[in-house]
């Protein structure tokens, strides 16, 4: 017996071990459409989700991007904005992650900037999948974006997943 439980502990030690692709779906939805679109592709794809929350959530008056002097507009209308999330998620397991969001200004909302930002490091050595929602824009300019603002991730084509 003992002979048996030595020779398994040999093989479990010298066993390649071939690690699962884990794959999240890493989301922020201020309406709820990218919400839905998201949860969709992590069930197809038998993925974790996680939603990127505000610490102080959006109101109605704070999506009116009609309104130069609303929150989204201000937030837009500087690079340097880093709206704060609320708890952020451990993203160390995951190979491949979705990030998703609705398109504003043509781009990602920049509380996707401080996701990213707030988890930089780990994702130098993660496969980045950019999907979005949008009622009129495409998801060209949001990954070129992305692309261009942080050089060192590996960013693979965009999704363009639902026209409201």
């Amino acid at each position: 017996m003992k002979k048996v439980i030595i020779l398994a502990l040999i093989a479990l030690l010298f066993m390649p071990v071939f690690a699962q692709n884990k794959t999240l779906v890493a989301f922020f939805s201020a309406t709820g459409t990218t919400k839905a679109a998201a949860t969709k592709l992590a069930r197809q794809h038998g993925a974790d989700s996680w939603e990127i929350v505000p610490a102080v959530p959006y109101t109605d008056a704070d999506l009116d991007w009609r309104n130069p002097k609303s929150r989204s507009s201000v937030e837009m209308n500087d690079p340097e904005e880093r709206p704060t999330i609320k708890q952020c998620t451990n993203i160390m397991p995951y190979d491949t992650i979705y990030v998703g969001f609705p398109i504003w200004w043509g781009i990602c909302p920049r509380i996707i900037n401080s996701w990213i930002d707030n988890n930089l490091e780990q994702l130098q050595s993660k496969t980045l999948i950019p999907f979005a929602t949008s009622g009129s824009s495409g998801i060209d300019e949001a990954v070129a974006y992305l692309r261009k603002t942080y050089p060192s991730l590996t960013w693979q084509e965009g999704l363009l997943l639902n026209k409201r």
